[in-house]
């Protein structure tokens, strides 16, 4: 649960990051320069560990996490353009409902009522925060999000079952690469000069992507995804905090009950798993 919430909050971050840059060029080169980044990041740690220990024991299941996880990336950046921020925030929290139910369905977990109910209550304290909000949403847009929720969700389902037999390391360092290369072509097609900003705000982005994926990969390894999925609903906090103390925007009272409920859905899971835990 701690390591998903580690990742909700940088997570927050990149997500921040992400669409200003998204805004200043095409989406398409932000994902390559957020991706590209993370990888030469990485590169010093791969060559002092020794680059034997990243290789894979299943690439046929990395190539296809790393090519739906591209997918669910460019729907959510051309996604991002067209719609608010509070729209984005509702629209993507249906991914964790997703997982729920695929992880019953093909991971055969099995689909415990108070993960779901915790999963529920969750997401309806996001309604009561981004619902007077989420008005006049921008169909074609709204679509798209959607589609990435789901698309985020196959990805994060393949994840879990890739550290069944591969560590955490591997599959961040792989999903790095292989993002970057299927995004390379049609980068060079669009390509923009970008300024010393984005070039900043891109190793920003490849420093949280690291450690966001690592820490969401330690979150899969070592519980359910079900159960971890409440703690999702954090990511909430985490951006009316960044909102709060960066740009001054004070939470409303339909965001303080509505987090309220977030908050105590998760902590209510979290002590339910770790009693499950324990016995």
């Amino acid at each position: 649960m701690l390591w998903m919430a580690a990742s909700g909050a940088l997570y927050c971050l990149l997500n921040a990051l992400l669409r200003v840059m998204s805004l200043r060029i095409s989406p398409i080169q932000t994902l390559t320069l957020a991706y590209g980044s993370t990888l030469l990041l990485l590169l010093p740690w791969v060559l002092r560990a020794g680059p034997a220990r990243f290789w894979p024991r299943a690439p046929g299941a990395l190539l296809l996490r790393g090519a739906v996880h591209w997918v669910g990336m460019c729907l959510w950046l051309f996604a991002v353009t067209g719609i608010s921020l509070a729209e984005t925030t509702a629209i993507g929290f249906t991914t964790p409902l997703f997982i729920i139910v695929g992880a019953a369905l093909l991971l055969k977990e099995p689909l415990r009522w108070d993960r779901g109910a915790a999963t529920l209550v969750g997401f309806c304290g996001v309604l009561v925060v981004v619902a007077p909000k989420a008005t006049g949403v921008s169909g074609g847009y709204a679509l798209l999000m959607l589609a990435s929720a789901a698309v985020f969700a196959a990805s994060f389902l393949l994840s879990k079952r890739l550290t069944r037999v591969e560590a955490s390391p591997v599959i961040v360092v792989w999903q790095s690469l292989i993002v970057t290369l299927l995004n390379i072509p049609f980068t060079i097609a669009h390509w923009q000069s970008p300024g010393a900003a984005i070039w900043l705000m891109a190793l920003a982005c490849g420093a949280l992507l690291a450690v966001g994926n690592y820490c969401l990969t330690r979150a899969f390894s070592t519980a359910d995804i079900s159960a971890s999925q409440p703690a999702k609903f954090l990511d909430l906090l985490w951006a009316c905090l960044l909102g709060w103390l960066v740009f001054g925007d004070r939470p409303e009272d339909t965001t303080l009950a509505g987090g309220l409920i977030i908050l105590l859905s998760t902590a209510w899971i979290a002590r339910r798993e770790s009693v499950r835990a324990r016995s």
